[in-house]
This record gives structure tokens, C-alpha cells and sequence, in this order.
């Protein structure tokens, strides 16, 4: 009896033995990145040895940035997947970079000897309290003269001998100092000293036999990201325009991008070059003409990103919300952005720091984020959490999941570009897939990569309003622009090879043509006065008649013809009472509704063109009205 109730238990145990889950450990590298305007699609791929019956596969050394919810695992073959749950490791946080544990190394050896300098200035200042305390020699029978001498020599050199050094070691203190400050600026761009956990995927499957399968783990990560800028040169107004299309990619994920398959996908000097627009000039009793901004920052907006403590953010991200136009700060936190007419708001992020999202009130703006301490509590889940961010049309519809299909392929189109780059336009987004493999660490720096260059066919004219800006802006008009997919960014702009400053390439508020302003250009003068005699007032029975005659007189300095295109306004009347009538616009088209006056011609190299704008405004007498 006691014999079977033994191998009954004995079966059982084995039973359950066998039962039991085994534990695979993936060790994966990254293998592909898909690079949004905010966060990356990784993608990791390995073979994995499954043996018969349950088993837990436990993806290791991952991003502690990654979003649960977006992660996804493909297996082939026959494998039924149970589960997928993701967790942290603190047991095995992330390596830093070489130069940042090198860089933690010295911070470490520069606060012990700060600490000791400043332990020898304590000693010091003991020393010479002791001394002031103990300065007085006196007695019961008076002082000895030679014994005041001796004791008043001492006390001189033993003070002057401490004044020195401790003057010395507050120089030795500044130094070192100013050392350490420059490893902590370093270090902000490297990467934190302090340890962080690792991200895992577990994911659990069922075998009916021992199988070596392919498997690949997909995932969405934050603190990633990439914003276009463009390179514009015009050689001259006869060639083409050349345009370099740029990615600037950073991340700071805790992960080496090392020799990886790279996409880069839409799917989410201080002297301003935005040409400015007129304003209708409504005109009725006490309003004022319309005003402009003649300050040439307007277009500019720039400041320092600090946190709480003062201290510069080095590499934050500074977008124009709602669009990709974006930059970052410099190793002192500064930052200097073009921004578009309309205007807009500034979102500041930094990794660790509460996002700010703030209205541009100001062409100087100095923002201060603020520590997010629950962001690795946020992060620290089992399971699905909280999705709280912004992800990509791509990612909208995507939750954890299993799949074991295979990857269907892409049809791609070559281009002739200066880096082999595949374009893919999807549906919502537009992708360009850079052949070569590339590689990005994980150390919060800007890689720039050239994904596109193009040869556009353009017309070439000036534009001008001089009542707003007396400078002649030379634009580049392209048609057919849509075909090159272009992001809304910023642009270096290049003019008969000299770099003439930034301007914003806005394609969300153009139509079938692409504007480029291309700068100033003062070889195209223009000026605008007012003709004082024809500029008159007078009172005509029960009206008051006001005229202004203004002469624009505009010349090119040039070696070759421009052609020209130049505004001015005529008040419009918003009310019958006030009579306006144009009397003189040298051939210019009126717009009857807005005011605006517009003429077009060519002017020869060295040729002069005198125009006239003429207006009489009529009102009752009594009324206070302002005529510009």
C-alpha cells in the first residue's frame, strides 16, 4: 500500500515537473527604427530554440521607455502564444555609454577633491578664529616690550601665511568647480550616471514539439524623434532652385541603433526672412490704420531652456505645436527658431521634465521646465498601462499583440539621391527608408541625415510692400511641389553661395504654386514718401475732403532684368458716410473689397520705375476720422 501510494506520487511530481514553464532569455539587438516627428517604431529580430510544451520567452536589456501597449511579437510556425506582458528589471539597469561612466568617474574623483578643499578652508578659518580669540597678552605685572615684538611678529606672518592659502584654495575650488560644471554639461548630452532599470517583454507560448523558430518583438518607444530642415541654394535667378531635404534624428533611449535598417516617416542670421502680408485697411471714425511689426526679429523667436534650478537643458525639443517646424537647445540651453506668420504656440520637452506648451508672445522667451518625478512610476507596469501620449496615425490603431504570419514586402520607388533613400508614401504619412545602414546611440545628440535632394524648375520674381518693409524679398515660385512631399521646417538659405539666413518652407498654408522667399535682396531699391504739396485737407461744405499722394519709386541695381511684384493698400470704407475714391494708381489693380493695390512689371538692369498711389477720402464735417 505504502509502495503505490509512493509512485503515485512520484508520477504526480513528474507530472507537475513537466509541466512547468521553462524560461528562454532573447538577448536581441535593434535590427530596424522607424523615426517619427515624436518617438520610434523598434523592431528586433533573433531565432529562438522553443522546446515542447509551455514556455516562457523573456526578451531582455530593452528601452525602459517603451510603451506597453504598443508591443507586438511575431512567431513563425506552428506556436500557440499564451500571453505578452511587459515589466521592469531593476536587477539589471542600463549600461552607460563608455564616455559616460568615464565622465561619472571623474564627477565622482572632482567632488572628493572639492570636498577635501573645502574641509583645509574649514581647518583655516578654525585656525584663524583662533587666533583673533586669543590676540590679547596681558598679565599681572605688565607686558615685556621683546615678548610683544615676538608675539605681535607671529601672529602677522601666521595670519598673512593663512590669508594666502586659503586664498589659494579658493582658487583651487573655483577650478575645480568650473570643471565639474563642464562634466555635468556633458554629461546631460551623453546620458544620466544614475542607474535605470531595463524594459522586458515576457511573452509566454505552447509547443506541441521542440521547434527553432524566427521571431520578431515590435514596440513603440518615446524619447526619440526627428524634425526636417532644408538647405535652399539659388545660384542665381536663371537655374534652378536645389533643395537638400534633411532629417535631424535624436534619441535617447537607452538603446544602441548600431548598423540598422532606418526610416524616417511624416506620420505624426537673427534677420527675418518671412515676406510679410498686408493688412486691409478698414477705415471708419476713430479707428487707427493698420500697424506693422517693422521689427526684423518678428520672425525670430529664441531664449534658454533651464530647469527648476537654473541649470541650461542641453538637447530639449523645441517644436511649433501642430507642426514638424522644430530645434533644439545648445550645450547652454539656447535655442533660436523661425517661426510662421500665423504664429503659433512653443511645446518644450526634455526627457525626465513635464512637457510645457506655451503661446509665443515674445521674440525672446525663456522657459523653465519642471522635473516629472512620476515618470518612471508611470512606466512601471506589468501588463498593458496607461498609454499618455501622442502616437503617430501609424500606432493609433495598434495594442499588444501575437502574430504568426509572415511580413509582407513594400513596393518601393527609387529615386537619384545623394544617400540611397527609398520614398514610401502610405496612405496618411510618407516614409523615407535610408538604404545604407546607419547607426545613432543613445546619447541625446543631433544626427543629421540627408534623405532627399532635388533640382526644382522655378520662376523667379520680387516682392515687395513697401509701406510694411522697404526691402525687396526675392521668391522662388515651383509648381508642382506636391510630388516631393515636403514637411513644414526650417531652411538655410543659400543665395549666390553666401548663407543670407533661415526661412520657414510653410507648405501648410499654400496652394497649387510653392513660394520660397529666398531673403532680401538690396540690390533692389525702394522708396516710399509721401508727396506733401497733393497731400491736403479741406472742408467743402458739410464734408471734409482729405487727400494723400504717395510716389514709390523703385530701381534695379542688378546686372540682369528682375521681374517685380508690389503692393500698397487704399483705405476701404465701412460706412456710406465715408466716401474713398482712388484718383491715381499708376495701373495697378485694385481689389475693391481689401484695398489692395498691386502692380507686376520688369525693370531692366539700372532702369527706374516712379509710381504714383493717389487717394481722396470724404467724411462729414464734425467727425474725427485718421487718414493715413
Amino acid at each position: 500500500m505504502k509502495k503505490s501510494a509512493f509512485l503515485l506520487l512520484l508520477l504526480v511530481s513528474l507530472s507537475l515537473t513537466a509541466q512547468e514553464k521553462k524560461d528562454i532569455v532573447l538577448k536581441t539587438e535593434v535590427a530596424e527604427a522607424t523615426v517619427f516627428i515624436k518617438g520610434a517604431q523598434i523592431i528586433r529580430k533573433t531565432t529562438a530554440n522553443l522546446p515542447a510544451g509551455k514556455s516562457t520567452v523573456r526578451f531582455a536589456n530593452l528601452s525602459p521607455y517603451l510603451d506597453a501597449k504598443s508591443v507586438q511579437v511575431k512567431v513563425e510556425g506552428e506556436v500557440m502564444a499564451l500571453s505578452v506582458n511587459h515589466q521592469l528589471n531593476y536587477n539589471d539597469t542600463v549600461k552607460q555609454t563608455d564616455e559616460a561612466e568615464k565622465l561619472g568617474k571623474q564627477l565622482i574623483d572632482l567632488n572628493e577633491k572639492i570636498k577635501v578643499e573645502q574641509t583645509t578652508k574649514e581647518i583655516i578659518s578654525e585656525e584663524l578664529t583662533f587666533l583673533h580669540d586669543n590676540k590679547k597678552i596681558g598679565g599681572n605685572e605688565g607686558i615685556d616690550f621683546n615678548n610683544l615684538k615676538a608675539t605681535s611678529a607671529y601672529y602677522g606672518e601666521r595670519i598673512s601665511t593663512l590669508k594666502m592659502k586659503e586664498l589659494e584654495v579658493d582658487k583651487k575650488i573655483k577650478s575645480l568647480s568650473e570643471e565639474k560644471n563642464a562634466i555635468e554639461r556633458q554629461l546631460a548630452v551623453t546620458g544620466k550616471i544614475t542607474p535605470e532599470p531595463t524594459g522586458e517583454v515576457i511573452l509566454t507560448v505552447n509547443c506541441k514539439t521542440a521547434l527553432r523558430v524566427p521571431v520578431e518583438l515590435s514596440y513603440y518607444v518615446n524619447n526619440a524623434g526627428w524634425y526636417p530642415s532644408y538647405d535652399i541654394r539659388a545660384k542665381n535667378i536663371s537655374e534652378p532652385i536645389e533643395l537638400a531635404y534633411k532629417a535631424n534624428i535624436m534619441q535617447n533611449t537607452k538603446e544602441e541603433w548600431k548598423n540598422i535598417k532606418l526610416k524616417v516617416s511624416s506620420a505624426n542670421p537673427n534677420l527675418g526672412n518671412v515676406a510679410p502680408k498686408l493688412k486691409t485697411y478698414f477705415l471708419n471714425y476713430y479707428t487707427q490704420p493698420p500697424r506693422y511689426n517693422t521689427n526684423d526679429l518678428s520672425n525670430q523667436v529664441h531664449g534658454k531652456i533651464t530647469d527648476e534650478t537654473g541649470e541650461a537643458l542641453i538637447g530639449a525639443s523645441i517644436t511649433i505645436k501642430g507642426s514638424t517646424i522644430g530645434t533644439v537647445s545648445d550645450i547652454d540651453g539656447n535655442f533660436s527658431l523661425s517661426i510662421p506668420a500665423g504664429g503659433g504656440q512653443l511645446q518644450v520637452s526634455y526627457i525626465g521634465f513635464i512637457t510645457k506648451t506655451l503661446p509665443i508672445s515674445n521674440s525672446n522667451m525663456n522657459i523653465v521646465l519642471e522635473e516629472d518625478r512620476a515618470t518612471l512610476d508611470e512606466v512601471v507596469v506589468v501588463g498593458y498601462g496607461v498609454q499618455d501620449r501622442e502616437v503617430t496615425n501609424t500606432l493609433a490603431g495598434s495594442v499588444a499583440g501575437i502574430s504568426v504570419r509572415g511580413v509582407g514586402s513594400i513596393q518601393k520607388k527609387p529615386k537619384s539621391i545623394p544617400l540611397p533613400v527609398v520614398q514610401v508614401e502610405n496612405q496618411t504619412s510618407v516614409e523615407f527608408e535610408i538604404k545604407t545602414p546607419y547607426t545613432i546611440l543613445s546619447e541625446n545628440k543631433n544626427t543629421t541625415v540627408e534623405v532627399e535632394r532635388y533640382s526644382l524648375p522655378a520662376d523667379y520674381e520680387y516682392y515687395c510692400i513697401p509701406k510694411a518693409d522697404k526691402d525687396a524679398f526675392l521668391l522662388a515660385n515651383i509648381s508642382d511641389w506636391e510630388q516631393y512631399n515636403l514637411l513644414e521646417g526650417e531652411a538655410n538659405i543659400f543665395f549666390e553661395n553666401t548663407f543670407i539666413g533661415k526661412t520657414i518652407l510653410d507648405v501648410r498654408a499654400i496652394g497649387d504654386t510653392l513660394n520660397l522667399s529666398l531673403g532680401r535682396d538690396k540690390n533692389v531699391s525702394i522708396q516710399r514718401e509721401k508727396v506733401k504739396e497733393y497731400s491736403t485737407q479741406k472742408f467743402l461744405g458739410s464734408k471734409t475732403e482729405t487727400t494723400r499722394d504717395w510716389k514709390i519709386v523703385v530701381k534695379n541695381n542688378k546686372r540682369q532684368p528682375v521681374t517685380l511684384v508690389l503692393f500698397d493698400q487704399i483705405p476701404v470704407s465701412t460706412t456710406q458716410e465715408i466716401e474713398v475714391n482712388a484718383e491715381n494708381l499708376s495701373g495697378g489693380a485694385l481689389d475693391n473689397e481689401t484695398g489692395e493695390v498691386k502692380w507686376k512689371f520688369t525693370l531692366q538692369p539700372t532702369q527706374k520705375n516712379e509710381l504714383g498711389l493717389k487717394y481722396k477720402v470724404k467724411y462729414p464735417k464734425g467727425k474725427t476720422l485718421t487718414v493715413e
